[in-house]
């Protein structure tokens, strides 16, 4: 909940020092977008920064940068902060992004040539204190402490930038046994190793604090240096020079001529819509949702909510009801309850519609005519119905045995088209952006026909009318958003008619070997502890847990002396990447056996996933999702069938476990041929590349055969190898360096390949240099179906953001066509099922891959229906390839 600002506080943040802080502590997991900026930094700063405005509720806040590392005191002492190392590559662009967090969220940053952050803090904290303001200041810095007073507590990361100390008078005599006035002097004898300050040779913490504590101040000390005996003494005589550098460099500067005033640092509401499109970029939905939680938003203002008059209808109420309020315009319908692998319970079902009328009801309380009437509205395609999320609650009406037709919008699609790099497209939010209303009735009482009893149900009917209601406008402002963009064909003529295709796929499922599965299990199992005892055997010892990455740097780098990995905070990194990249170096047994451990441990546990996915019906039902991959492809949870690996001994076993079901003949699946290569010759125009296609030989073999200038009989498998990854690479936007990688040849080597590549394929790279410069250009690309994937990156300062975005420029008009050809053709195959009355039914799509469940008497025409259909899904210049086979099994039917 939000709560009121303390009327008078200042926070202060060190906007680089917690930055820095936050990207040290989320280094390991490796937070990058899907644009390739790393986010580690700014994620945990901005974390960090929700936290500490939700706990202080200030009334003014500002963030405090250093500018560069000349100041003052470089100047009077160049060895300051010298010895500091160049922030890594990681790092790079996040102190940027973290200001760009700062002005999406009102909240000022303040900076000054010459001068640190620590100076600003210190003169904007003078200020406020003067001004009778309590002020909490945040930073990783303890020079910071010698502002402590009753009135300036400083928040101190313990850990990272999540845990942090309130260092008030109190808790800095209790560390250190001295004042926070007397804390600078004490740091100017401990020295600093982050700043390049000298300590005294020989002399510590404890000592330091001595001597300040016995002679009071640091001038006193220097004053009686004499008295100090011993050889720390003569150490102190011999630095004092050092000693008072120090001091001077330490003190914190108060009167900074800053041209920022404290009422220009009152705490304002955030900018929403700057907020969610920083936030999509940076794919923030966590974060997002904990600003909606704990910070009030700005504009829009959403004082309103819904008018509508939320009818509950009793029993008999229902038909009559739908008769007088739903005619030819369409409605808004929102359900509650529960579904899940391909089935569910609805416990209240609401309508609402464009002239304010709305009502619920239970259907566990319907009469039959009710019940009939529920039913030929839900079925009637031309009465339409508006929804958000649909498939889900699909799944519960057919359970009940109504069958929803005429779906004329579903929200969370519209919104994925028009908004395509959001990671959320949440009800509320999208209400709340684009109405600028909330997600509520307008007023209680019996206009919105609140609980007439106190019941809980009369308040859920109610939500769930407001929401019927809320669907239905947000439908309207989303395609209007959506025609400017255009992109109303995709969504009324593939991603709309494909919800009801996907939730009689889920509803389907696939049956399986269960004894089988439990087979793997066992093998799998089996192998993953014969790779631990061989690990074991090749360094002769077993007190290893091999899934510990610190127990195996100690291994690899310590006991074994093997060469370093790529250097993590915590050490060296121990992923499966660069294991493989040292293996190939040093063929060492132990990491064979290591790789072999983890390969084996990943099996099994997508073994031990598919066995508890298996449903009553000895069916495994997954999810499939439209709105997470911006390329559009679909995905597939719960389990995620897109992972079973297809080229490996070990997934071609796991797929033998998927069977035909009970009543039906045999699998059949169905795939494209080198569909991102065709698409790539139809988008490109390259004559040479066509021909290649037409020539009917194997299409690498051919290609290599232009570049290599040989025969295509004799083209050696080495040459077929490297072709067949730049035909593939190109489509991903392979770089001569990626391209280095995956061949295992020199940079050089790879950009000659390229270049040759280019030399005999000229339509090819125009086409690929053209089309990152026009998304340049308009700030988004294109698939051949109109789906925009939008890339504000291209325009970067930030050369690993730009080349990123570069990459997925060359990528998303080809795979994105793809992904939108598959979901045609899933649609082709659908309609011409059902308009031949076969009993043959769709199962599964993987990628560019269609499994069907063939009826008794029905392979030939199935075969013949699906080669047609998939063929016919896009004219390209080059023939949409379609390849079948058929089997008892998923692996029998593999082609």
């Amino acid at each position: 909940m939000v709560e009121a600002a303390n009327p008078s506080r200042l926070l202060l943040l060190d906007g680089h020092s917690l930055a820095y802080r936050a990207f040290y502590a989320l280094k390991d997991a490796n937070l990058v977008t899907t644009t390739g900026q790393h986010t580690e930094g700014v994620y945990g700063f901005t974390s960090m920064l929700i936290n500490v405005l939700r706990d202080e509720q200030p009334s003014h806040v500002a963030v405090a940068f250093d500018v560069s590392r000349k100041t003052f005191r470089s100047e009077r002492f160049p060895e300051y902060k010298a010895n500091r190392s160049k922030s890594p590559e990681e790092f790079s662009g996040q102190l940027d992004l973290v200001k760009e967090v700062l002005t999406a969220l009102r909240i000022p940053y303040v900076e000054k040539e010459g001068y640190e952050a620590d100076d600003i803090i210190a003169t904007l904290a003078t200020q406020a204190e003067r001004d009778g303001l309590d002020v909490s200041i945040c930073t990783g810095d303890r020079d910071a402490f010698q502002l402590v007073s009753d009135h300036v507590t400083v928040l101190y990361p313990r850990r990272g930038v999540s845990d942090l100390s309130r260092m008030t008078p109190e808790a800095v005599q209790e560390k250190y046994g001295l004042t926070p006035a007397q804390y600078p002097d004490f740091a100017a004898l401990r020295g600093d190793p982050s700043d390049n300050l000298p300590n005294i040779p020989s002399v510590g913490e404890k000592t330091a604090v001595k001597w300040v504590a016995e002679f009071g101040t640091l001038d006193e000390l220097v004053a009686r240096a004499d008295e100090v005996k011993g050889k720390a003494g003569d150490a102190l005589r011999a630095h004092l020079g050092q000693v008072m550098t120090n001091r001077q460099l330490t003190e914190l500067v108060r009167d900074v001529p800053l041209e920022v005033h404290l009422d220009q640092l009152a705490r304002q509401t955030w900018d929403r819509e700057a907020v969610h499109q920083l936030f999509d970029t940076l794919q923030f939905r966590v974060l997002r949702d904990r600003l909606y939680e704990y910070l009030e938003a700005g504009e829009p203002e959403a004082e309103e909510g819904f008018e509508i008059d939320a009818v509950h209808l009793e029993p008999g109420e229902v038909a009559g009801w739908l008769a007088e309020h739903l005619g030819a315009e369409r409605a808004g319908v929102s359900v509650r309850g529960t579904w899940g692998r391909g089935t569910g319970e609805i416990t209240e079902l609401a309508v609402a519609t464009t002239d304010g009328a709305g009502g619920w009801f239970e259907p566990s309380r319907l009469t039959p005519e009710d019940d009939a009437a529920v039913a030929a509205w839900l079925a009637d395609p031309e009465r339409g119905k508006v929804m958000h999320d649909a498939k889900g609650p699909m799944h519960a009406l057919a359970a009940r045995g109504w069958e929803l037709r005429g779906l004329s919008a579903d929200t969370e699609l519209t919104a994925f088209l028009a908004l395509p790099g959001q990671r959320s497209y949440d009800l509320a939010d999208l209400v709340l952006r684009f109405l600028g209303r909330e997600l509520r009735a307008e007023a209680a009482g019996a206009e919105v026909q609140l609980s007439l009893d106190g019941g809980d149900e009369e308040q859920l009917g109610t939500d769930e009318t407001v929401r019927a209601r809320a669907v239905l406008d947000l439908a309207a402002a989303l395609e209007a958003e959506l025609d400017k963009k255009g992109g109303r064909t995709l969504l009324d003529e593939v991603e709309l008619p494909l919800v009801q295709v996907l939730a009689s796929m889920e509803r389907a499922g696939i049956a399986v070997d269960v004894d089988h599965l439990h087979e793997l299990e066992s093998s799998f199992g089996g192998n993953v502890a014969q790779a631990a005892d061989d690990a074991y055997d090749a360094i002769g010892r077993r007190d290893v847990n091999l899934g510990s990455p610190k127990q195996l740097q100690a291994v690899l780098f310590d006991d074994l002396a093997l060469p370093k990995t790529k250097r993590i905070k915590t050490g060296y990194t121990t992923d499966a990447e660069s294991l493989a990249e040292l293996y190939a170096k040093t063929e060492h047994p132990f990491l064979e056996a290591l790789l072999r451990h983890r390969d084996a441990s990943k099996l099994r546990v997508t073994v031990e996933g598919l066995l508890n996915s298996v449903s009553d019906d000895g069916r495994i039902h997954t999810t499939f999702a439209q709105t997470i991959a911006a390329t559009g492809r679909l995905s597939s949870a719960d389990p995620n069938l897109q992972n079973i690996p297809i080229r490996t001994d070990e997934g071609r076993r796991i797929r033998a476990a998927f069977v035909v079901g009970d009543g039906y003949e045999t699998l059949l699946s169905a795939d494209y041929s080198q569909i991102e290569m065709r698409i790539m010759a139809h988008l490109s125009d390259d004559q040479e590349l066509i021909d290649a296609f037409a020539s009917g030989m194997d299409f690498h073999s051919v290609t290599a055969s232009r570049v290599f200038d040989v025969p295509a009989e004799e083209v050696s498998g080495g040459q077929r190898a490297k072709i067949k990854a730049m035909n593939y690479g190109l489509a991903y936007g392979l770089s001569s360096y990626g391209l280095s990688r995956q061949l295992n040849i020199p940079v050089a080597e790879a950009q000659t390949l390229m270049d040759e590549y280019f030399e005999t394929f000229g339509g090819v790279r125009d086409y690929l240099s053209e089309v990152v410069e026009r998304a340049r250009m308009v700030g988004w690309t294109e698939t051949m179906l109109g789906r925009r994937r939008y890339l504000p990156d291209l325009t970067s300062d930030n050369r690993q953001r730009r080349e990123m975005a570069e990459r997925m420029a060359l990528n998303a008009p080809i795979q994105g066509s793809a992904a939108d050809i598959i979901k045609v053709a899933m649609l082709r195959v659908e309609r011409a099922l059902a308009a031949e009355k076969l009993g043959s039914r769709t199962l599964l799509q993987v990628h560019d891959e269609l499994v069907l469940e063939v009826a008794p008497g029905e392979r030939d025409q199935v075969i013949e229906l699906v080669r047609r259909e998939m063929g016919a899904a896009y004219p390209l210049r080059v023939p949409l390839d379609v390849s079948i086979g058929l089997g008892r099994t998923w692996q029998d039917a593999g082609h």
